[in-house]
């Protein structure tokens, strides 16, 4: 019986920590349960838990990579209103598999404020449930070898300062992200 128990559970972990084929095949966490506990990296290469990142209000936006042109405008956007978002009581946090090089890159090409963190090993990503296959020769380049041939899915979730989340956005096509100020009407209705 023990072990009919250890190969259940081994089982079941293993298939949760799996990633989709397709970008229509994930199967994201949704509103009400919780970002789970990971170690990211931030830019200046250092292990950071999300439960130091996420320990208030965030918006979390989840994007591809630095080299992606629909992202760094969705990033862009985001910059331009985080003062709202600030007001509102919120931090704005991106994740992307790229390392912390290429996050610093991002950082300073699109005049960002906020926090970016890389999840090159795609841990995060899968433990969100929105991690998908692709083609390693550029994922390899951003994450610097480190990317096992995953791309997330562009998510945004808003969540609260327990880590539940309470809004999510999320298409399995890339170009079509959440706009600023559907953002910003959903985080005054929260």
């Amino acid at each position: 019986m023990k072990k009919l128990l250890f190969i259940l559970l081994a089982i079941s972990g293993i298939s949760s920590a799996q990633i989709a084929d397709k970008a229509e095949d994930i199967s994201p966490l949704l509103i009400g349960e919780k970002i789970p506990n990971q170690d990211l990296i931030s830019v200046d290469d250092k292990l950071v838990s999300t439960t130091e990142i996420f320990n208030k209000k965030t918006v979390l936006i989840v994007y591809r990579g630095g080299w992606c042109p629909y992202c760094n405008s969705q990033l862009m956007e985001m910059q331009e209103i985080e003062n709202q978002i600030i007001e509102l009581g919120y931090q704005i946090v991106a994740v992307s598999p790229d390392s912390p090089k290429f996050l610093k890159e991002t950082t300073t090409e699109d005049k960002l404020n906020y926090q970016l963190f890389s999840d090159s090993d795609g841990k995060f990503s899968q433990a969100l449930g929105i991690a998908f296959n692709r083609e390693k020769p550029k994922l390899e380049k951003y994450s610097e070898g480190k990317n096992p041939g995953f791309l997330p899915v562009p998510t945004v979730y808003v969540i609260n300062e327990n880590r539940k989340i309470e809004f999510l956005y999320i298409n399995p096509d890339y170009s079509k992200r959440l706009k600023g100020n559907l953002l910003l009407a959903v985080l005054k209705n929260l």
